[in-house]
């Protein structure tokens, strides 16, 4: 996308020998820095980020539908107050609280639309006229302006560079948030070459060389004052050129959706997510706002702090009252010291930090809803199982419809628990039930649930007349997806025949000389590699005993074959008393009477089937006795035998080497 933003800055005509003195000097800024601002770090002093806006959006998307064109006045209406007023409304003085018959006075051309319901009885949401006199049987939908939601928001990810570059968060149905960082940082190298070689001596804490530019064309943004210490004729840095290819993207993301979709927004560029959401309120409609770092203080000072995200509700109120003030530049007096002894360590230095414009929270590239709630208040109430399935059901299709947006018919996302509210008299009682995880979730187990936990609820008594039901679903998680069911396994039909056909063939006619080859190759090196092939020389100091030279470590005998290690006690008692004593985890071998880890057993027991295949391919006789790991002392004669064997094919080898004074042999493999 960088390739089509246009070349919004001026470069500067005259030599270094012209410059000002301060010219002459390097950037403030590092390329620490600047790979920062490629990572999209939060503490980038580069940082570029954006809040869009939709300009009064539910009545823009009623207008798109209706029709109407764009400087008629468009009033959203739901029951007998007015939610979303159009600007060519606001014209006339409306307000969002104003009522509806004096909207009318004060605008007669106003077109007053009511918003989508669903009626009881029904399955689906309308536009019904008369909506508004039957609140008692219609329930409000926002399925419209969900829909259009979800078309902005895949034309603003189409308007910007794929994962992970691009960064959006969902912060609301008709709001976003922008890190575009990564994306300024490609643009700045195209631009800059000269930012792409490596910082001089390696040393990522020196400063970058000043930008090439003395003016920035902002394209008619609306562009905050500067602070009264900063004044437009300083030159700018690379901060200021990093905020106008942000400003040039997000003017390319708003075009974008107005060109493709009609609807316009307002939006506001700067170094962090507070501001920047300050910023696309700052000029509306169909504007945007930058909001560039030396301008920071100037832009905060004329806001009240209840303004600023997190700050209007009751913490809001909290620090108005404690300081007797509302407003930022108040604020700006307070010593950090004295904030955190009012508010406390946390909260004051939070504060202290975001009245100077300090906000270091990430763009949340996985926002996801938690739970999904569909309720309704009866007036007059209800007084019947048959009156609340009817609601049910439509609580149901609501949440559903919007289980289908989350990818639940995808198994992407799928909740885990349902909720059922209900309220009579003042007393509000409470249901839940898990929704089975084998299963896919449709309208009719909704359902069936949801009237489980109603009668759960009325089986209680006193369930009428019911004042308020709602119902919700959560516990949310990811669904597991590329599962294939048993007849992936399967074959059928034609292939079965011609895998029959392959198989019988192949029984008819052996291939000999493969199998002989594979032989070889066992002999070779297969079983071999698990097996090393014992060396059954004796030292003339060891003697013939025949018993197998094992390490001794701290008083036991410890074996070690194959990587697979057994331990015995050096002074064990009698089979039989052993026996007694293992644990219930071990398994006694009957072959070579030892115990072995009963999560050994597979692994043991293979290890005498393996030499069991060793023995033949050796020529070795079963009349020896069954092999084993540890075996006990054999008769002279057959030890004597098999070192004679053992000897024989490894003449000049091991069998001829004798150990000098002090070694052992340590007898791996047997």
């Amino acid at each position: 996308m960088s390739s089509h933003l246009s070349q919004s800055f001026v470069s500067s005509s005259f030599s270094p020998g012209d410059a000002p003195p301060n010219e002459l000097h390097r950037s403030r800024f590092t390329y620490k820095h600047l790979s920062q601002l490629a990572a999209s770090s939060t503490s980038s002093p580069l940082r570029v980020v954006a809040h869009i806006d939709l300009d009064a959006f539910y009545a823009q998307c009623e207008m798109i539908r209706l029709g109407v064109a764009e400087d008629t006045p468009l009033a959203v209406q739901q029951w007998q107050g007015v939610i979303a007023i159009n600007y060519p409304a606001r014209a006339f003085g409306l307000g969002r609280h104003v009522d509806i018959n004096e909207a009318k006075k004060l605008c007669p051309a106003l077109i007053m639309q009511h918003v989508a319901t669903w009626k009881e009885g029904e399955e689906s949401w309308a536009y019904h006229d008369d909506a508004a006199a039957h609140i008692d049987t219609h329930k409000v939908s926002l399925d419209p302006y969900r829909l259009q939601s979800r078309n902005i928001l895949a034309t603003i990810k189409d308007a910007l560079p794929p994962p992970p570059v691009q960064r959006v968060e969902k912060a609301g149905i008709d709001e976003v948030f922008l890190d575009l960082s990564a994306q300024v940082h490609s643009v700045m190298l195209e631009r800059h070459p000269e930012l792409s070689g490596p910082p001089p001596y390696d040393d990522s804490s020196e400063n970058l060389p000043r930008p090439p530019t003395t003016v920035l064309d902002w394209d008619a943004d609306a562009l905050v004052d500067l602070d009264v210490t900063e004044t437009e004729q300083d030159s700018p840095d690379w901060d200021d050129v990093a905020m106008l290819i942000g400003s040039e993207i997000v003017r390319s993301v708003r075009r974008a959706v107005r060109e493709q979709l009609r609807y316009t927004c307002s939006a506001g560029v700067a170094h962090n997510k507070m501001l920047a959401k300050l910023g696309s309120a700052h000029r509306k409609p169909n504007q945007q706002t930058i909001v560039r770092n030396r301008a920071t203080q100037q832009f905060l000072s004329g806001f009240k702090f209840t303004k600023i995200r997190n700050l209007g509700g009751k913490l809001g109120d909290q620090v108005a009252s404690t300081f007797g003030t509302d407003a930022v530049k108040d604020l700006l007096d307070v010593s950090l010291d004295h904030l955190k002894q009012k508010l406390g360590a946390e909260t004051g230095t939070w504060i202290h930090g975001i009245v100077r414009g300090v906000d270091t929270s990430e763009v949340n590239t996985r926002t996801q809803i938690k739970s999904m709630l569909s309720a309704k208040s009866f007036r007059p109430t209800i007084h019947s199982l048959e009156q609340a399935v009817r609601w049910l059901r439509i609580f149901v299709a609501d949440i559903f419809s919007r289980l289908v947006d989350e990818g639940v018919l995808e198994n992407k996302r799928r909740p885990k628990t349902i909720n059922l509210h209900h309220r009579q008299r003042g007393q509000t009682r409470s249901r839940q039930a898990p929704i089975p995880q084998g299963r896919q979730i449709d309208e009719s187990m909704l359902l069936d649930l949801s009237k489980n936990l109603l009668n759960l609820v009325i089986a209680e008594g006193k369930a009428w007349p019911c004042a308020n039901l709602s119902l919700s679903v959560g516990g949310f998680e990811d669904g597991i997806t590329g599962n294939q069911g048993i007849g992936a396994f399967l074959v059928t039909g034609e292939e079965a025949r011609a895998m029959q056909h392959t198989s019988h063939n192949s029984e008819v006619t052996p291939d000999y000389r493969h199998q002989a080859e594979k032989r070889r190759r066992t002999d070779d090196g297969g079983i071999q590699r698990f097996l090393m092939r014992r060396d059954t020389s004796r030292d003339e100091n060891e003697g013939e005993s025949g018993s197998e030279e094992r390490p001794r470590v701290a008083g036991q005998e410890a074996t070690i074959t194959g990587g697979l290690e057994l331990r015995e006690s050096g002074r064990a008692g009698s089979e039989q008393t052993m026996l007694h004593q293992l644990p219930i985890t071990t398994y006694f071998c009957e072959e070579c009477r030892k115990p072995v880890p009963i999560d050994e057993t597979d692994e043991h027991q293979d290890w005498h089937f393996a030499k069991s295949i060793q023995a033949e391919d050796h020529g070795e006789s079963d009349a020896a006795g069954p092999s084993s790991r540890t075996p006990p002392a054999d008769d002279p004669g057959k030890t004597k035998s098999r070192a004679a064997r053992g000897g024989h094919r490894e003449a000049g080898g091991a069998a001829a080497r004798k150990l000098e004074k002090g070694q052992s042999k340590l007898a791996f493999g047997r």
